[in-house]
């Protein structure tokens, strides 16, 4: 499993600070500031999730509940390159898990997860409406249908070059 590390900056803490600041006294500030907070930070980490129910007196399994129950939100970082792989009926029946397999044996990550490098992140999503190209990915909003396991590492070289 990899290990994703959170790696804030003082900047961004700043940001965060002064977002829960702006949202402070309103009422259901912590949709705003989990939004933002995710703008800030790419994902909602442990400690940023801890920073925001100390600042806004809630528990933190009020914030924990809130970000986990939105799909928006993410626990976990995003790489630069964002892949997305449709368990949807069509897709799945047409071999999209073993698209998946492949994507993860060759970026030898799960999905859910980030590489170390931070440069390939992997989620499953249940359909992206095009289910005459299953089984389908998508890298950076780019669609890939049609697919078999062995077009994986073509795919994936394509933007590892950068």
């Amino acid at each position: 499993m990899a290990q994703n590390l959170f790696e804030g900056t003082e900047e961004q803490m700043a940001q965060l600070l002064s977002c829960i600041n702006a949202h402070r006294n309103e009422p259901g500030a912590l949709m705003p500031v989990l939004h933002e907070a995710q703008n800030i930070y790419g994902y909602l980490p442990a400690e940023v999730q801890t920073v925001i129910a100390e600042e806004l007196e809630i528990p933190l399994a009020e914030v924990y509940g809130v970000a986990t129950f939105y799909s928006q939100f993410s626990l976990t970082p995003k790489g630069k390159h964002q892949i997305s792989v449709c368990l949807g009926t069509a897709c799945y029946v047409k071999g999209s898990d073993k698209i998946l397999e492949a994507i993860e044996r060759e970026l030898r990550i799960s999905c859910g997860e980030c590489t170390p490098d931070k440069k390939f992140s992997i989620e499953s999503c249940r359909c992206v409406g095009a289910c005459g190209l299953a089984p389908v990915m998508i890298v950076d909003g780019e669609v890939y249908g049609k697919l078999t396991a062995a077009d994986v590492p073509t795919i994936l070289d394509k933007y590892m070059k950068d």
